[in-house]
């Protein structure tokens, strides 16, 4: 069992994982900044951040909620209701969601439009392990739209670089999120909880993930090619395949490496993507 000390913001904070979202804000910004073809407004920048944080806060707490019972039979996560009641987190998942409509009305009129059917988007991905073993490429989707919502709030328009990108995220998220379902085989198949880990065994789910992040890699460079972007971006694959490669390495490892090691390497592509982008628009 985990150390539950802190205060409300830091249990908070603790319940939503707020650390993951270095995961997918970076190919959200690198998506703006492609779009702005350099620095968007302050204005778009912090609304898209604002966005960001709502949607992510949003999601994770209605999959805390969804999850609820589940988790507290779960020995890896049994300690998580214990952060906040009940009560608050669905006082904070209206107060997440409705923080990001506003924030998306106040961007264009096609972000507003669409804001209900990102919410829609993300909180199913919570839901589809009842009856669906390819939730990990629904959680990828949700995850996906961040860089499209992104292009979309500086443009006002979907073009095809930010599909492309986004296809990448799909492959990237449902990859490592096979790696990291491994933790949990033998609760889910006893649970009877749908997954690819537990329909396809941890074997050829791992060697799944790794044609994923093969995937992912050629969207990347798929991505670079449909947004006109130079050289300096293509110079920073060659990091993001060492750091997929590094997370295929250490998936042996216990349960502590494990964690490490996936955020880590995931927290450092996306770091890296984000960089090749702005050394390429902004330097």
């Amino acid at each position: 069992m985990r150390r539950l000390g802190g205060g409300l913001i830091a249990r908070f904070l603790r319940l939503i994982r707020f650390s993951h979202t270095i995961f997918a804000l970076p190919f959200a910004l690198g998506a703006l900044i492609v779009a702005a073809n350099g620095l968007p407004s302050s204005r778009t920048f912090l609304l898209v951040l604002a966005c960001m944080v709502f949607a992510r806060t949003a999601a994770m707490l209605f999959n805390r909620l969804v999850d609820w019972s589940l988790d507290q039979r779960n020995p890896r996560t049994a300690w998580r209701h214990l952060l906040v009641s009940k009560t608050t987190a669905v006082v904070l998942l209206v107060l997440s969601s409705a923080a990001f409509v506003l924030a998306a009305a106040a961007i264009n009129g096609l972000t507003f439009l669409l804001a209900p059917v990102a919410l829609v988007v993300i909180f199913f991905y919570s839901v589809t392990k009842r009856f669906t073993s390819a939730t990990h490429f629904f959680l990828g989707l949700a995850l996906a739209i961040a860089p499209v919502g992104a292009w979309i709030a500086q443009t006002g328009r979907v073009d095809l670089a930010p599909l492309v990108l986004a296809a990448g995220v799909i492959c990237w998220v449902a990859g490592f999120d096979l790696i990291y379902a491994t933790q949990d085989y033998d609760f889910d198949r006893r649970e009877r909880i749908r997954s690819l880990v537990v329909k396809l065994g941890i074997t050829r789910s791992l060697r799944l993930a790794q044609l994923l992040h093969f995937g992912m890699f050629a969207a990347l460079i798929a991505f670079g090619f449909a947004a006109q972007l130079g050289l300096s971006y293509y110079l920073g694959m060659p990091l993001v395949a060492a750091a997929l490669f590094y997370e295929h390495k250490t998936q042996k490892l216990d349960l502590a490496g494990v964690n490490r090691a996936f955020f880590q390497s995931n927290a450092f592509v996306s770091a890296v993507f984000l960089a090749a982008v702005c050394v390429d628009r902004l330097i």
